[in-house]
């Protein structure tokens, strides 16, 4: 029967090994942990005053909680009975102090026989290695590869990667628990784009990941709109030359400048320096207000007696490693006691160190310190030494160790594959550490914080970041506020997601955004222009030129309106355009269907008075029924004009100025007529004269249809061919769109009329010559002011109808069509009129006799 699950049990670190700490069984994860010491630099640089010196330097390990996570994480499983029954596993800790050679001497003993350096030699049967995770800064991991990767030993990297300089066919076993460097550059960018922020300066320490960093980042900042102030790149240390003094004001002039508009500094450093680089800020008086934007490397980790005020850091940003809190994580450091783990190391040393206490007897000659109880409690540490909520970098050592104990309980599940055999009581797996590849590229299960936990193609945990907001507090402790969450792997508009109620900005600010902007924001109405010799973030506002609009700030160029819309006055928006007519309702139109509904009934009424007095000399003279085509064809003049107004339609235009020159052409030849009949009946009052036959109705007649007949025939041709057709001009007025109706061809048009004006001609020399005939009832006369007021009427047309637009050059032919059709009417008929009304007595044949000469 196979053994029980077994415990792991602590083994005594060796004597030149007193920073390791291992626990073994059949199978063990090596860890390389980097234990970074929290330093009073005030000790060191001692050119500060001595009212802030502390001569006491105090070193902290800063990272035990990466250590610690792997702890609960091995002791989370033993717990699981459904996760490797009847295996052991155990894990060893190897400290590389940020060394290659450290970290090149623990790659290298991680594939020898125990406390034997024999690469290539391993006869331990009960330590089987199966797995590695690596350190989160990227040096180191990438040695510790260059090592193990011969073996195939899968490493487990915390830290984040350049992808770029990372090709996974040369790393096959390395996975990373952590995104890209390329997913955090991008989602700083989107970070900026969010809040706005177009005008950062750029700080970083000269090395050569900060080089890679440039290369990645300055090229998307531009591809989104975002301009670079300055960057300043420092010597990692630089320090201990000359911290103080020309140093600081040499290089931290441009971010110390309290009125640069470059309100965003985008910070960039290794883990290693990052300490060294909250010393600089801190030392070049960051000016009040300036908001800092760090990688995730960036940690706010100082003592709690730190001699300097950090408020000048509230309201930082940064994207960190995203995490959750598996249940159970704060109750185990709660309960963490050193004195139940007299064998490890790292707990003791933690211990002392943090809680300046003893754990042991003080020997003599040793400074005296109090001894250790059961008081010190790792919640009672502030946030600067130790944090109670697991971190991003803690959760991806929590996800490691969950992924190797997983895949190799898949890994035994698949007997038919995977080949076993007892030993003993104990079941012992062959080829372990590279058979575990082919399972890991197909993993996906679910922690015990609820997540997924898989890998992309790359070799790359599906992850995010998370984004935090950096509280500092008077007291010179500080928080830190998760605030949001990126996801590039989400759909475009879902992968930034931020709580920006939840945002505490610096006090400067009053909890109003800040600017970050090379100048003020181009308002709609006006678009940016560029300056010469300066950044594309810079530049100057102009307004949109005539007939454009910009309906967004910052727009580079305005654009037009669509057709039926117009800009406003603030050239800010589309307004859509009124159609535009004349319509029945408007005054204008109103007074002209008033006008003509007024001499079509005057008209009419002429029309039956006529009638009535048929017979009378006045209506007999100068042929009767011509005066009745005539008063017909003004009346229908009068009644055309409606054709002209309301919304022009196709059957509407097809018809208007065809029935107006046919119609006056009848009324014009119909005067024509009466003026030649006039002249004929004098002449043909001469003895012996041969005019008399050809007097008669049938004269006036043919007078009538011939002229009317060219007229038809041109109109007829005119609608044949290119006829007049409904039309929407959107550009003549602005804000309007013209309903109009087009001639079709314009010199048909004009050849109507041209045609009307020589029939008036005519008329008017005809009548003109007879004006002063002898007779009671000569029209000729009459027939004269007729023409004249009608000629006049519509040479005043052309140039008035070319110079107006829209309903005023319907209205324009509207007037003339009625004033001339009025003065045909009145000028000719109104004398009649009022003699078969008003003076009866003067419409007899002996008044007409009497009256010859």
């Amino acid at each position: 029967m196979p053994p029980s699950p077994k415990a792991p049990k602590p083994s005594t670190p060796s004597k030149d090994q007193q920073s390791e700490f291992s626990q073994s069984g059949d199978l063990f994860i090596g860890q390389i942990a980097s234990r970074f010491y929290l330093v009073n630099f005030t000790h060191i640089f001692n050119k500060q005053p001595s009212s802030v010196l502390n001569k006491d330097i105090i070193v902290v390990p800063k990272n035990y909680q990466e250590i610690l996570a792997l702890v609960f994480a091995m002791e989370e499983i033993k717990k699981n009975p459904t996760i490797l029954p009847n295996v052991t596993v155990g894990y060893h800790i190897y400290e590389s102090y940020h060394s290659v050679q450290r970290t090149y001497k623990a790659s290298l003993d991680l594939v020898s026989t125990q406390r034997r350096l024999l690469p290539n030699y391993k006869c331990d049967t009960q330590n089987n290695l199966i797995a590695i995770v690596g350190s989160k800064y990227s040096e180191l991991s990438l040695n510790l590869a260059n090592i193990v990767n011969p073996y195939k030993i899968p490493q487990f990297t915390i830290g984040s990667l350049d992808s770029r300089f990372i090709e996974r066919k040369l790393f096959p076993s390395l996975y990373r628990m952590v995104p890209n460097n390329n997913y955090e550059y991008s989602g700083m960018v989107h970070l900026l784009l969010h809040f706005g922020w177009t005008w950062v300066g750029l700080l970083t320490v000269k090395l050569f990941s900060a080089e890679r960093f440039l290369q990645a980042l300055v090229p998307q900042l531009s591809l989104n709109g975002i301009c670079i102030a300055f960057i300043t790149n420092i010597q990692p240390w630089a320090y201990a030359a000359d911290m103080s003094g020309k140093w600081n004001t040499a290089i931290f002039s441009t971010i110390s400048d309290a009125t640069s508009k470059a309100n965003i500094i985008v910070v960039y450093g290794t883990p290693v320096v990052m300490d060294i680089l909250i010393w600089y800020l801190h030392t070049a008086h960051l000016p009040s207000g300036k908001v800092l934007l760090v990688t995730s490397h960036w940690d706010f980790k100082t003592t709690s007696k730190s001699p300097w005020n950090m408020q000048s850091f509230q309201g930082a940003f940064s994207l960190s490693v995203h995490s959750n809190e598996p249940p159970g994580f704060k109750t185990f450091l709660q309960n963490l006691n050193p004195s139940e783990a007299k064998e490890n190391c790292l707990v003791q040393d933690f211990w002392e160190k943090t809680f300046n206490c003893s754990l042991k007897k003080n020997s003599v000659g040793d400074k005296i310190k109090k001894f250790c109880n059961v008081e010190e409690k790792l919640k009672s540490l502030p946030l600067s030494i130790f944090e109670m909520g697991m971190t991003g970098n803690s959760y991806a050592v929590y996800n490691a160790v969950h992924t190797v104990l997983h895949v190799l309980h898949a890994m035994y599940k698949s007997i038919s594959k995977y080949r076993r055999h007892v030993v003993g009581r104990k079941l012992v797996a062959q080829n372990l550490p590279w058979e575990l590849h082919f399972f890991l590229k197909g993993t996906s299960f679910n922690n015990s914080a609820g997540e997924t936990i898989q890998f992309d193609e790359n070799g790359e945990l599906v992850a995010g970041f998370d984004v935090i907001n950096w509280v500092m507090f008077p007291n010179k402790s500080f928080g830190r506020v998760k605030i949001g969450s990126l996801d590039l792997r989400a759909p475009p508009g879902k992968q930034l997601t931020i709580q920006d109620e939840s945002i505490v900005w610096h006090s400067k600010y009053n909890q109003v955004l800040p600017i970050s902007v090379c100048n003020d924001k181009c308002h709609p109405g006006h678009r940016r222009k560029e300056k010469e010799g300066k950044p594309f973030c810079c530049y100057d506002c102009v307004p949109c030129p005539e007939g454009k609009i910009s309906n967004q700030t910052d727009m580079d160029a305005c654009t037009r309106c669509p057709e039926d819309q117009y800009p406003n006055l603030d050239q800010s928006q589309c307004i859509p355009k009124v159609i535009t007519y004349l319509s029945y309702e408007e005054p204008l139109g109103m007074t002209l269907v008033f006008s003509a509904l007024a001499f079509a009934l005057t008209t009419a009424l002429i029309m039956v008075i006529f009638i009535k007095h048929k017979n009378t000399p006045i209506v007999k003279a100068n042929n009767r029924s011509l005066t009745y085509i005539l008063l017909i064809s003004l009346l229908l003049c009068f009644l055309c004009s409606f054709l002209f107004m309301g919304q022009p339609g196709q059957v509407s235009c097809f018809l208007q100025q065809s029935a107006f020159g046919i119609i006056f052409s009848v009324a014009l030849s119909c005067v024509l007529a009466k003026t030649i009949i006039v002249v004929l009946a004098f002449m043909a009052t001469k003895p012996g004269s041969r005019i008399r036959k050809w007097l008669g109705n049938r004269l006036g007649k043919s007078i009538v249809f011939s002229c009317t007949f060219v007229q038809t025939g041109i109109c007829a041709f005119w609608l044949s061919t290119s006829p007049p057709y409904a039309h929407t001009d959107m550009h003549s007025l602005i804000g309007k769109i013209i309903a109009e109706c087009k001639e079709g061809s314009v010199s048909m048009f004009y050849g109507v009329l041209g045609y009307m004006g020589f029939l008036a001609a005519v008329t008017f020399t005809v009548a003109f010559l007879a004006r002063k005939l002898p007779d009671s009832f000569n029209e000729a006369k009459f027939i004269t002011f007729s023409m004249l007021v009608f000629c006049s009427v519509w040479i005043s047309f052309v140039p008035a109808y070319l110079s107006t637009k829209g309903k005023y050059m319907v209205a324009v032919e509207i007037f003339a069509i009625l004033s001339s059709s009025a003065g045909l009417l009145f000028c000719i008929f109104s004398p009649k009129f009022y003699v078969i009304v008003f003076r009866p007595e003067l419409n007899n044949r002996e008044q007409l006799k009497c009256n010859k000469t």
